[in-house]
């Protein structure tokens, strides 16, 4: 093959356009937002001072209809206090629940609320988005889900 033509389909190859990624919206259910229990690390309970923040797991389903898992999935939903003000400010994405294979899975996520917050506390406008390829740099094949992760996904 002649040195242009290789140099020209090596310059092709570098310029084409990268497959699309696609966002893909899924169905969140059964959404439950609780205080984490006594035990769990994360409700700080040495902490008994009146500034910080409260422990909250916040437990649901997501639904993929895909026969795909969506990768890197995030997931949204507003927060409100007793009086309906919003308990996460200027924030709607509380949090990343990874991969989603194909059919309905259970995700926990902890939320890290203001002590003080006037409960009880409710969710709205839950949703998940997540993507057709990776968008973020992915865990190594030997990696695991820290112990409080795995904490929350056990059940009770």
């Amino acid at each position: 093959m002649p040195k242009g033509l290789a140099l020209l389909l090596a310059l092709l190859l570098l310029l084409a356009p990268a497959a699309p990624v696609w966002a893909l919206d899924l169905a969140v259910t059964d959404i439950s937002l609780e205080p984490c229990p006594a035990a769990d690390p994360g409700s700080q309970p040495e902490l008994k001072r009146p500034s910080g923040a409260s422990c909250y797991a916040l437990r649901g389903t997501v639904s993929n209809p895909r026969s795909q898992p969506v990768i890197d999935t995030d997931l949204f939903a507003v927060i409100s206090d007793r009086s309906g003000e919003p308990v996460l400010q200027n924030r709607t994405r509380v949090g990343s629940i990874g991969d989603v294979p194909p059919g309905e899975s259970s995700f926990a996520l902890r939320l890290a609320v203001p002590v003080g917050t006037p409960g009880p506390l409710r969710v709205s406008h839950a949703k998940a988005r997540g993507f057709n390829a990776p968008v973020r740099v992915r865990a190594g094949i030997d990696d695991e889900l820290l112990p409080l992760e795995q904490a929350l996904l056990d059940p009770l």
